[in-house]
């Protein structure tokens, strides 16, 4: 199931320490619609070993500036709580599958 990561409920699913992916979107970018039904597949394929969902750059400012946030969209892989890779702009499903499986 996908997430929907929020500046409040952030903390609270870092602290699980499962690996995470995190979709920083928008509703007004194109690049962003045409990649949320991957994510959403990723999020069904790994549920139960990675936490996967998305973040609305508009309206989590406080997560936005914490990883640096500048261009959506953008995918940041954590484990630990820490950003070991992200990718910017709309990228094939099996570049994000990659990153996945390596934060596994």
């Amino acid at each position: 199931m996908e997430i929907q990561f929020t500046d409040q409920n952030f903390e609270e699913y870092a602290a699980q320490g499962k690996p995470m992916l995190i979709d920083f979107y928008a509703d007004w970018c194109g690049p962003c619609r045409r990649l949320g039904p991957v994510v959403e597949q990723l999020a069904q394929k790994y549920e139960g070993q990675v936490l996967i969902g998305k973040c609305d750059a508009d309206e989590n400012a406080a997560l936005v500036e914490r990883f640096g946030v500048r261009n959506i969209p953008a995918l940041f892989f954590l484990k630990g709580s820490e950003v070991v890779d992200k990718s910017i702009g709309a990228v094939p499903a099996s570049m994000l599958e990659e990153k996945l499986q390596s934060i596994l």
